[in-house]
């Protein structure tokens, strides 16, 4: 099934690239456009997506605040904010109030498909659910993520790790955040810890 993708974002050359960047995409479906943030709600209710990418700067309607009434209106609705700023300020406000994940607008347009099924992957589950004795499980971690934190528990690099898993070191850092977020960590020395603390890391060298 398509994951239906509501964009919204006030530069229209920026929507154009946008769709025509899904449209060239197996899976992925985008049921509507918003240029300002008073037409994001409304057209949830409507579309009924799956997930919303939404620029932090919006006209009328600033993003985070859009995200807030997002949050509280539609909570099953996933929300990726899409800025042309990555200050740490700014993305733990995103995620604070509820984004799963924060994207810079220099990301890689190849590496947005990706990025989103990521943020909806989380919710599919296939045959057994995992045991509760699994670390990665327990803390919420898809696959991808777990081996991504190996990887950071082995001292990798943001530049090593692209490498190792053939993607871009925006993608990494996306991969990260979340990691972070859900480990309810601040930085990598802090993932690393809670990796080895948790079982995780030595779990994992061995695989």
């Amino acid at each position: 099934m398509a994951i239906r993708v509501l964009l919204a974002d006030d530069h229209r050359l920026i929507l154009e690239a946008l769709e025509r960047t899904f449209d060239e995409v197996e899976g992925i479906e985008i049921v509507g456009t918003a240029n300002d943030g008073r037409q994001v709600v409304p057209l949830i209710t409507r579309t009924n997506p799956d997930l919303v990418l939404l620029d932090m700067r919006m006209p009328e309607m600033d993003g985070l605040t859009c995200l807030e009434r997002i949050r509280k209106q539609h909570p099953r609705v996933k929300v990726v904010m899409l800025s042309a700023f990555d200050d740490p300020e700014r993305v733990r406000a995103a995620l604070k109030r509820g984004a799963s994940a924060y994207i810079v607008k220099t990301v890689n347009p190849l590496d947005l498909p990706a990025a989103l099924r990521q943020v909806v992957q989380p919710t599919i589950y296939f045959g057994l659910p995992p045991q509760e004795d699994d670390p990665a499980a327990a803390a919420g971690l898809t696959e991808r993520e777990t081996a991504m934190l190996r990887a950071l528990a082995r001292g990798l690099s943001n530049a090593a790790i692209s490498r190792e898993f053939w993607v871009t070191e925006q993608t990494v850092k996306f991969h990260l955040t979340n990691i972070y977020r859900k480990l309810g960590v601040k930085n990598r020395t802090e993932a690393t810890r809670y990796a080895y603390q948790h079982g995780l890391a030595d779990e994992l060298a061995v695989a």
